[in-house]
């Protein structure tokens, strides 16, 4: 895929920058591209203090031992659970225990679904027990389960097709693995398509690029007007053997049992801190993770490493005695994996300041050794950002590519604001989450020095800047 490439000549008369103070003042900085070019050029030394105190000093490997020491005795914490409440309690400890500003919690409300005891047996032509995952607000079976025979499809279309075969059956998705944002709507909408058809329950390959017989949960949604049906993934290897088993005729009889119950909503909250700014304090560069986790695995690459990674910028900065113009704010969201619940109530809050805030980060696409940053925003504001990321040249990181993303600052982005995220080894991320393999077991403490000592440059210097992020 090709990206736009700047030069001075092509850029200098696109440049007029919102100045460092809020952009709603009309107050425009008349600064050339050249000059910006030149004030980022000056934090050269500091990028590489950075870099070198996150992956070779006295600050290495220090994200990887916070995070497993908070994995390994909290383990994965659902929404509405009492694990992810005791994460967020230990993570306030730890945050005003570092000595970071401001450090507090905003309530929130957050769904709170609980999976109970699943199961998924082939009674025909063999017995067979599957491995499965139900899916997040999965309504549960009966306690005596449903036992039905399977209609195994592999497309949406071939679902709409084949609709009279579906009553009262269980449709079973083995769809092909494009990549994770077109396959996840199988996922996301499969029990709702076999519902309409009139499916008893819906069965999902789970969205993964590679499967050691690992099913992979995640969210789904029902609509309205449609029923509600159990729902749950199971392996490829196991979709892929119905497939088989379908394709020459014989005839296949699932009994699904799932304990599955939502409850009312829970009380929780996002968490923050910050470095406050030295002269645009009122404004923003937000970093973030979210600190819960779906309730298998240890929640540690989805997204223990990207919340730590995120702490860690602050830390780094810290360390080094340094203060940027405008304010760093740390927040670990709640309730993402529901579809950035926490995140939504914090945009709700906070939205009547969103002309001060200069970039928002999310870091949940892994942290294995970074590729480069996804960066959505204005022309302008991407120049800017291909300057910034050429500090990272002794990390051989420079890339800025396209559409930065994260459910969380999407509110953000959709308003206007510059986000980034992090790009890094996306076939191993979706490999692992979601799963029993989402364990620290994943993680390489090298990589996540890497990815650390990119998110603490980037949010720095942008946050450091004489003037704000420009926007279209």
């Amino acid at each position: 895929m090709k990206f736009p490439v700047f030069t001075f000549v092509g850029i200098v008369h696109l440049v007029s920058l919102g100045s460092g103070r809020a952009i709603n003042k009309n107050n425009i900085s008349q600064r050339t591209f050249q000059e910006i070019k030149e004030e980022i050029a000056s934090y050269r030394d500091v990028a590489k203090a950075i870099i070198n105190r996150a992956v070779y000093g006295e600050s290495q490997n220090r994200s990887y031992e916070r995070l497993a020491l908070l994995v390994d005795t909290v383990g994965p914490r659902l929404s509405g659970s009492k694990s992810l409440e005791k994460a967020i309690q230990i993570m306030y400890q730890n945050l005003q225990e570092n000595g970071l500003d401001n450090v507090h919690l905003e309530p929130v409300k957050i769904p709170h679904w609980e999976r109970g005891e699943e199961s998924a047996v082939i009674l025909a032509p063999r017995r067979h027990q599957m491995a499965i995952l139900g899916l997040g607000s999965s309504v549960g079976t009966p306690p005596e389960g449903i036992t039905a025979e399977v209609l195994v499809v592999t497309s949406f279309e071939e679902l709409r097709r084949r609709a009279p075969e579906a009553k009262g059956k269980i449709v079973v998705y083995n769809q092909p693995y494009v990549n994770y944002s077109v396959t996840v709507q199988y996922r996301v909408s499969g029990a709702v398509e076999a519902a309409k058809v009139g499916a008893l329950a819906s069965l999902i390959r789970s969205v993964t690029s590679f499967s050691i017989y690992s099913p992979h949960t995640g969210i789904q949604e029902y609509q309205d007007g449609v029923p509600k049906i159990p729902t749950a993934c199971i392996t490829v290897e196991d979709a892929e053997l119905m497939s088989r088993l379908a394709s020459r005729g014989i005839r296949i009889v699932v009994q699904l049992k799932m304990g599955a119950k939502t409850y009312s909503d829970a009380y929780s909250f996002n968490t923050v801190a910050e470095i406050t700014g030295s002269k645009f304090p009122e404004q923003v560069v937000l970093v973030s993770g979210h600190l819960d986790s779906w309730d298998v695995g240890q929640g540690a690459i989805d997204d223990g490493g990207g919340a730590f990674i995120s702490w860690e910028a602050l830390s780094l900065i810290k360390d080094l005695g340094l203060r940027p113009k405008r304010t760093l704010r740390l927040v670990l969201w709640t309730a993402e994996e529901q579809g950035g619940v926490g995140a939504s109530q914090y945009y709700q809050l906070h939205k009547v300041n969103i002309s001060n805030y200069s970039l928002v980060m999310e870091s949940d696409l892994g942290t294995f050794l970074p590729t480069g940053l996804q960066f959505t925003g204005s022309e302008k504001a991407k120049a800017i950002m291909k300057e910034v990321m050429s500090l990272l040249e002794p990390l051989n990181i420079t890339q800025v590519l396209s559409d930065g993303e994260g459910t969380d600052i999407s509110f953000w982005i959709r308003d206007g604001v510059p986000g980034a995220s992090l790009q890094d080894d996306l076939y191993k991320y979706f490999s692992f989450h979601h799963s029993h393999g989402d364990t620290m077991t994943v993680m390489d403490p090298k990589q996540m020095n890497v990815a650390a000592a990119v998110w603490a440059v980037v949010s720095y210097v942008v946050a450091d800047l004489e003037d704000m992020l420009p926007r279209n």
